[in-house]
């Protein structure tokens, strides 16, 4: 299988991320944690792109705030699908950071979640590597499921309470 990277621009975001680790945990998908910096560590961040193919990953997760330049530096650098977390920052509650991410010029994509949305950038992730992985495929599929499950549950339940 496919191994994810999760990389982010500093250890301040590593509360958010942590909510990818246990999705990707969850699904029993390997993944690489590591924090470079676009401006602080580009040369880094640029060999850890180049190098990311053949280094067994299907996907990276690129989390930051405030300019959040990282997913496109790193999306920059490989073909390898990026998906950008946006970090909320003290400073524009995020905004700024949602659009240096979502804002790429053409030719070079990187997919978004929303402010703080780590749990779906694992899910986005282990999509892409599902689509030549059926094994997961499945787990992805069960996974809905259950959710739907849930939330079928509470209409149940709320609906006995207070509908006639």
């Amino acid at each position: 299988m496919k191994k994810v990277g999760i990389i982010m621009g500093s250890d301040s975001d590593l509360g958010v991320v942590e909510k990818a680790i246990d999705t990707l945990k969850d699904l029993e998908i390997p993944f690489e944690v590591h924090i470079y910096s676009a401006h602080r560590t580009p040369i880094e961040a640029r060999d850890f792109s180049v190098n990311a193919r053949e280094n067994g990953f299907g996907a990276i997760i690129a989390a930051a705030g405030k300019a959040a330049h990282l997913a496109g530096a790193i999306a920059a650098n490989t073909t390898v699908p990026v998906i950008g977390i946006p970090v909320k920052s003290s400073t524009l509650d995020g905004l700024d950071a949602l659009l240096s991410t979502v804002q790429m010029p053409g030719g070079i994509p990187v997919a978004t979640v929303a402010i703080d949305g780590a749990q779906n950038a694992a899910l986005l992730a282990a999509q892409i590597i599902a689509v030549s992985d059926a094994e997961l495929a499945q787990k992805l599929d069960a996974q809905r499921k259950a959710a739907m499950e849930t939330v079928l549950k509470k209409n149940q339940d709320i609906s006995a309470k207070y509908n006639n």
